[in-house]
């Protein structure tokens, strides 16, 4: 069996300046090729535990972290965030304030340039990379003529042209509108199950994760307080909603269905076809 891509192993990070930890004690692992969701509210300690993939915490932001952050068998605390690039790509909730480049294919050639990629390759990469996003001929197009959606498509061909083994996205999709919401994670969902990348991704958007992620991670005031699949992190409804996080709606129709009618038995439905199959059996059976 692989060993796991990413470990945390009793991970403290204090920011510079404060006293307060933004991580207590985090110890967690991700397999190569996983799809891991990273629910909480804000200030639960998410973004800081993407920047720690990606070697940004500690070594950039400085401050203090005690235990170890491995990642593809590295100590992230050893090297540079440029070398961490190659196996790490992250892309931010806002993909407009990514962009600094005239057209899109400069934009995906900026990373490209700074590792010193021969210009033969990078004039292939370019290309390869635009249509992998579904932004094949849009080379010349200026990012600031894209829509939302493409936007943050090219801020994941930028990150892509890196050929990394992660791709972390923290509320991705937090600017965008329903469509510009589907085409990215249409996308991830296509990089992971194609091409075998491990995706984490810090969302709210809850549905969406219950369909495509493997495995949740819960945090609250920078604890893990629950890690498991999505059938068994959203069938813990009440938790959440203790917590103030969304539930899948289907969950939340089950929990009802079930606890206030007694029409509910077995494990919760979290997304939304077994939910509308499993209520028209119900319904079918109390017709008959």
């Amino acid at each position: 069996m692989p060993e796991p891509i990413i470990i945390f192993d009793d991970v403290t990070y204090t920011y510079p300046g404060t006293e307060e930890p933004a991580l207590h004690s985090i110890s967690f692992q991700i397999e190569p090729g996983e799809y891991v969701a990273i629910l909480g509210l804000n200030g639960a300690g998410k973004t800081t535990t993407g920047l720690c993939v990606n070697g940004v915490v500690p070594t950039m932001l400085g401050g203090e972290l005690t235990g170890k952050v491995t990642v593809g068998g590295l100590d992230v605390a050893d090297y540079p965030v440029r070398e961490m690039s190659k196996l790490v790509g992250m892309v931010f909730d806002n993909p407009e304030f990514q962009m600094s480049q005239m057209s899109a294919a400069e934009e995906v050639a900026l990373g490209l340039e700074n590792a010193g990629v021969p210009y033969e390759e990078m004039m292939r990469i370019i290309p390869e990379t635009l249509e992998l996003v579904g932004l094949a001929g849009f080379e010349e197009r200026s990012p600031l003529a894209l829509s939302g959606g493409q936007q943050q498509r090219l801020a994941i061909a930028a990150v892509l042209a890196m050929k990394p083994q992660i791709l972390i996205m923290d509320e991705p999709t937090s600017n965008l509108d329903p469509i510009g919401k589907q085409e990215v994670f249409d996308m991830a969902a296509k990089l992971n199950r194609e091409r075998g990348m491990t995706v984490i991704v810090i969302e709210h958007e809850v549905e969406v994760m219950a369909r495509y992620a493997d495995r949740v991670i819960v945090l609250e005031a920078g604890r893990i307080v629950m890690n498991g699949t999505p059938q068994e992190i959203f069938g813990r409804v009440d938790e959440l909603a203790a917590l103030k996080l969304r539930v899948p709606a289907a969950a939340e129709l089950a929990k009802v269905l079930g606890s206030e009618y007694g029409l509910w038995k077995g494990p919760a439905p979290i997304t939304t076809e077994p939910a509308v199959k499993a209520i028209n059996e119900l319904l079918g059976a109390n017709r008959g």
